[in-house]
């Protein structure tokens, strides 16, 4: 990737252990707790105030009953959250924690992109995945089978249109005689691209194609239902982080690659209180094997039940600062 601007606030070249807030924007269940005016608002400006670096949502725009009988979740759009989230907050990044680029149009993706961060002053990370749920893709006419594929020509058709330049492009999805894209988005040359998923053709695309690479804890059974590879221990994140640097060196990448993970004590949807000092030290093993972003989906099934634990989780922030991950 190109190099980037040092001063951008979610820029890749900034050192230290950082965290990401999960907005509880799956929860629409619970109404306008967490998805009602203000709410989202309210949150974000919380965890900026508590020393959180990113606030990340989520997406499922159509999901199959059969998954939403089984664990499955709604959740808003997460462009249009995050909109929300940067109006109320001023330097807390925009996370999307992950959004799926095979479902749409990789142009139409491109300007949604590039209009918040010029309105947010240059404050998303997108995050991204291939998807894994199959009748959502049939639901929206993309290809499953594709999906692969079609995510890397995505990221590409992407970083073409935001050059702001005149593009050419041409694909079994669409036909580009000679178009351009403004405004550019305010981070350059384009926001921080971080990829998710276990699997090994997911740390190449991030290698190769992106900024990042966001893999989750996937112990045994859930590693089947989101198709992807299992990842349950630190020595296995560090393997694939080693995998990651070799492919690196292989095909002649220099940059730094962002690592985000989930520390131990928390889950991307935690329903129990935490204990501070378990995360604290599973932080720090992370760190230690390259670890450098942290997601965290907080307790709390009220709005004052999740502020109070953005708070709480301020303890958290503070014992790790000025920690960091080895450069890469």
């Amino acid at each position: 990737m190109a190099d980037r601007d040092e001063q951008a606030p979610t820029g890749r070249r900034v050192t230290g252990i950082r965290f990401s807030y999960g907005l509880p924007t799956h929860r629409v269940d619970l109404g306008d707790e967490f998805v009602g005016p203000g709410a989202v608002g309210d949150l974000a400006a919380a965890a900026e105030s508590a020393g959180f670096s990113a606030v990340y949502a989520t997406e499922h725009p159509f999901p199959p009953d059969d998954w939403l009988a089984h664990g499955g979740h709604h959740a808003l759009d997460p462009l249009v959250a995050l909109a929300f989230a940067a109006a109320a907050t001023s330097q807390v990044g925009l996370h999307t924690n992950l959004l799926i680029p095979a479902y749409r149009n990789p142009f139409l993706l491109a300007k949604a992109v590039s209009t918040l961060d010029v309105l947010s002053g240059g404050r998303v990370i997108l995050g991204i995945g291939v998807g894994y749920l199959e009748g959502e893709f049939a639901a929206l006419g993309a290809s499953f089978d594709t999906r692969n594929d079609d995510t890397d020509d995505a990221i590409e058709a992407m970083v073409a249109a935001w050059s702001g330049e005149c593009v050419v492009r041409e694909t079994d999805r669409y036909q580009v005689a000679g178009n351009t894209m403004l405004p550019v988005p305010r981070q350059r040359p384009h926001p921080p691209i971080w990829i998710g998923g276990n699997s090994f053709r997911a740390i190449r695309r991030a290698v190769e194609l992106g900024d990042g690479w966001a893999p989750f804890p996937t112990p045994g059974r859930a590693a089947g239902r989101t198709r992807t590879a299992g990842i349950a221990t630190v020595a296995e994140l560090a393997d694939r982080i080693g995998y990651a640097m070799d492919h690196g060196a292989s095909v002649g990448r220099t940059e730094p690659l962002t690592i985000a993970f989930v520390p131990e004590g928390l889950s991307m949807q935690a329903a129990s209180r935490i204990d501070e000092a378990v995360v604290v030290e599973s932080v720090r093993a992370l760190a230690a094997v390259g670890v450098d972003w942290f997601t965290v989906a907080l307790q709390g099934e009220t709005r004052d039940a999740q502020l109070v634990a953005i708070d709480r989780f301020r303890s958290v922030i503070d014992a790790v600062t000025g920690l960091s991950s080895p450069r890469r």
